[in-house]
């Protein structure tokens, strides 16, 4: 068969077959190809770090590599720690995924961490080693919560899963938005976390703002190791 020809049916077939969409209690490691779908409720955590056009057009090679290398080492350890999934690399990001009746709290409280890991850990290490260097490490994590579809996608030895819903697109949309404040949630993520990642002391570490016509919130606070 012709690749053309390859193309338009196999096109044809996604959009003709019915789904097969069963509800999911854990973060799903495979889905098949076709049009079957696991639908979990989700919080999904976006860290990205910022600046990496600039970092690799102004280094070297090396130089923004160990950078890639230790914000993300960082980035994953914690994730684990606080029991979310990593789903996925991309370049200087990961995305992660919470489930569970914690799974707000647990992703916010990774949020945090995030940051304090690069404000402690990364950007002074990088100063011992690189003294002379004006580079600043600086990040984001956003953070939302919905109904997830997970599905395969991808050809038949080079496939992965896609989540489809709104917390997927916007936690990323938010991870790209000013490092300034590194931690930024949904509306649903904030209503739904307990108090011990929402205040410090009797101050609220959180100020809301609207984005894309949402209610977000965003915050410089970290929370130690």
């Amino acid at each position: 068969m012709a690749l053309k020809d390859d193309l338009v049916a196999e096109v044809n077939k996604i959009f003709v077959s019915r789904w097969d969409v069963r509800n999911g209690l854990v973060v799903p490691e495979t889905v098949g190809l076709g049009n079957v779908g696991v639908e979990v409720e989700g919080t999904v955590l976006y860290a990205d770090l910022d600046g990496s056009t600039d970092l690799v057009d102004t280094n070297t090679a090396t130089f923004a590599a160990e950078i890639y290398k230790s914000y993300l080492y960082c980035a994953a350890k914690i994730i684990r720690a606080e029991g979310g999934t990593i789903t996925a690399y991309d370049g200087d990001r990961i995305m992660a995924v919470f489930i569970g009746e914690s799974k707000n709290t647990n992703a916010v409280r990774t949020g945090l961490k995030i940051n304090y890991a690069v404000e402690n850990i990364v950007n002074p290490g990088l100063k011992k080693v690189y003294t002379s260097s004006q580079y600043v490490v600086k990040q984001v994590v956003g953070i939302d919560t919905c109904k997830l579809l997970v599905s395969g996608t991808g050809i038949r030895g080079s496939n992965d899963l896609v989540w489809v819903g709104r917390a997927a697109n916007h936690a990323a949309k938010m991870a790209a938005l000013t490092p300034v404040y590194p931690t930024r949630i949904s509306k649903e993520v904030y209503d739904n976390m307990n108090d011990e990642v929402k205040f410090s002391g009797s101050n609220n570490m959180w100020i809301s703002e609207t984005w894309k016509g949402r209610t977000i919130y965003k915050s410089a606070y970290w929370w130690s190791l």
